[in-house]
């Protein structure tokens, strides 16, 4: 059987890590052996180049530079005609208007599979001038994939076109998955004066870091860590400082694979306290979820409390509300036999819900169909 041609697109590509670019890399990696891929991404800034990552050739179109998060490039829309000439299927991840304009001035008459990973939420008044040429690019797409239900309920956007839509689920990489696995064989029970709450991702405004560590001053029996860095880094050192509890609050910025293995291994429930939508899902809850780790997430309008199901695999709180976080941490400090169980029930519904293999087949019979 003839391999189906696929080129991805997408913003930007490793070694960028963002979540979305993570799903384009494992999808790239996952499927090039079953499919002939290829990957259009754009430069942050700079000429064009093609590279192999892994055995993928990535073609980064050039660029003047990023503006309100998107690269301004112009030769990505030849690129885009030229690449897109023998392939059966292209692919778009979603948001990324200059994408979405680059498909409807290319010709290309094609299947489009469009992976919508959330809404743009911050930049209204640019969504007013983006929408018209979304919607012309979502009614052409022939797929809509997302990740959860969520996605579809929570959008502002996405119901209309409900009848294109279908739900595959992000799946946990399978290097943390077998770390996981590892661990919990091998692990063995250890008494604590404090349990420990672990935090991942970027230090910017939508995470609800702040309103994490106001949380966490009023919760005893605890430690805090949190990874990632960002630009609200220092204010919220300065913040952990004022509030007294530097001492339970580690910062520990940007941390290699082993380090963040060796975090998930060591906490004891780990912690979403998103406060908007552009928080789409949030992959660090599988991540920790394989490793047998409760989850407190909050209700946001996304696919972030479909991750980890309140009173089953965590605690689902109202975004945004100190006092509902700082009572799910206390309750996760006292209640230790029922945080230990919803952390099995996490490792199962990862196995049953969020593996790589299950997505990557479910990409390819899209592809093939």
């Amino acid at each position: 059987m003839q391999k189906v041609k696929v080129l991805q697109v997408n913003k930007l590509y490793y070694p960028v890590t963002g979540g979305i670019e993570r799903v384009v890399q494992q999808i790239a990696e996952g499927l090039n052996e079953k499919t002939d891929m290829k990957v259009l991404v754009c430069q942050k800034k700079g000429k064009t180049v093609i590279e192999n990552i892994n055995g993928v050739t990535i073609q980064r179109a050039g660029s003047f530079g990023v503006l309100f998060s998107m690269p301004i490039s112009i030769s990505l829309f030849w690129q885009l005609r030229k690449l897109s000439r023998d392939r059966d299927v292209i692919h778009f991840h979603m948001p990324f208007p200059l994408g979405d304009l680059a498909c409807l001035l290319s010709g290309y008459k094609g299947k489009v599979v469009v992976w919508w990973h959330s809404d743009i939420v911050r930049q209204k008044r640019l969504m007013k001038l983006y929408q018209p040429i979304m919607d012309k690019f979502l009614k052409r797409a022939d797929v809509i994939i997302v990740a959860t239900k969520g996605h579809i309920d929570g959008s502002d956007y996405l119901l209309k076109y409900i009848g294109k839509c279908i739900i595959i689920p992000y799946g946990v990489d399978k290097e943390i998955e077998e770390k996981g696995d590892y661990y919990l064989k091998n692990s063995q029970p250890t008494l604590k004066a404090n349990i420990n709450m672990l935090f991942v991702g970027r230090l910017v405004y939508y995470k609800g870091c702040n309103v994490l560590i106001e949380a966490f001053s009023k919760v005893k029996g605890a430690e805090l860590t949190i990874i990632g860095s960002g630009e609200l880094e220092e204010e919220l050192k300065l913040q952990a400082k004022k509030a007294r509890i530097s001492n339970k609050v580690h910062f520990l910025s940007n941390v290699d694979k082993e380090k963040l293995n060796h975090a998930f291994k060591e906490c004891d429930v780990f912690i979403l306290p998103s406060i908007m939508k552009s928080e789409a899902f949030g992959l660090v809850q599988i991540e920790a979820m394989a490793y047998g780790k409760p989850v407190i997430n909050t209700n946001l309008p996304s696919g972030v409390p479909y991750v980890s199901l309140d009173h089953e695999t965590g605690l689902t709180v109202p975004p945004n509300n100190v006092q509902a976080l700082a009572d799910a941490m206390t309750w996760m400090v006292e209640h230790e036999e029922e945080r230990l169980e919803m952390g099995r029930k996490a490792r199962i519904r990862v196995k049953e819900h969020y593996r790589m293999d299950d997505m990557l087949q479910k990409v390819l019979d899209v592809y093939q169909s």
